[in-house]
């Protein structure tokens, strides 16, 4: 019978891209709740959950690191393929948002050059330079500082974490499908 030494085993890939998942959702949640007071000068719960996540940026960053991160040596094309499969993706996201619980999230009906409201050129432009900085700097920088911390995180408490986590987001994305449901 062969045992494998627990301390030596790794998160596999799709654990890694779950982390991510949870680490870039709650930081744009962060990102979107201090715009949204910058902007009226007092918290507004942002997004769709019930909890401090945002989906779409961890989707967002889970698509980069998986289909764009070949393109990191190639500026125009990571900031084209970006543009276009974030617009599409945020289009799919926003159209199935506004089809399942008929409400929006985003609205760019007032910005030049939109598509029913759900993208916009502006928002394209941005998408291919968020992707730009992501790819060659942020996501290098969290890769490395995760690495070190998943690195002195036991693997069974590594899991339980990522499982623990999936577990809540099912139980918030339930909650919240009932809350707009309804």
């Amino acid at each position: 019978m062969n045992f494998v030494n627990k301390k030596n085993v790794k998160l596999n890939r799709l654990q890694i891209l779950i982390l991510y998942f949870f680490i870039f959702a709650f930081i744009g949640w962060c990102m979107e709740t201090l715009y949204a007071i910058y902007n009226l000068g007092f918290f507004v719960k942002r997004g769709f959950l019930y909890g401090p996540l945002c989906p779409i940026y961890g989707f967002g960053a889970v698509i980069m690191i998986t289909f764009l991160g070949k393109y990191k040596r190639n500026s125009i094309k990571l900031f084209l393929y970006a543009s276009i499969l974030f617009s599409l993706f945020e289009y799919i996201a926003g159209f199935a948002l506004d089809a399942l619980f008929s409400a929006r999230w985003w609205d760019y009906t007032d910005e030049f050059f939109n598509l029913n409201g759900r993208i916009s050129i502006f928002y394209s432009f941005v998408w291919g330079i968020i992707s730009l900085l992501f790819i060659n700097f942020i996501y290098p920088f969290f890769k490395k500082h995760i690495n070190v911390l998943i690195s002195k995180i036991p693997y069974i408490y590594s899991t339980l974490i990522i499982n623990i986590l999936t577990l809540i987001l099912i139980f918030d994305f339930s909650f919240s499908c009932v809350k707009y449901l309804t």
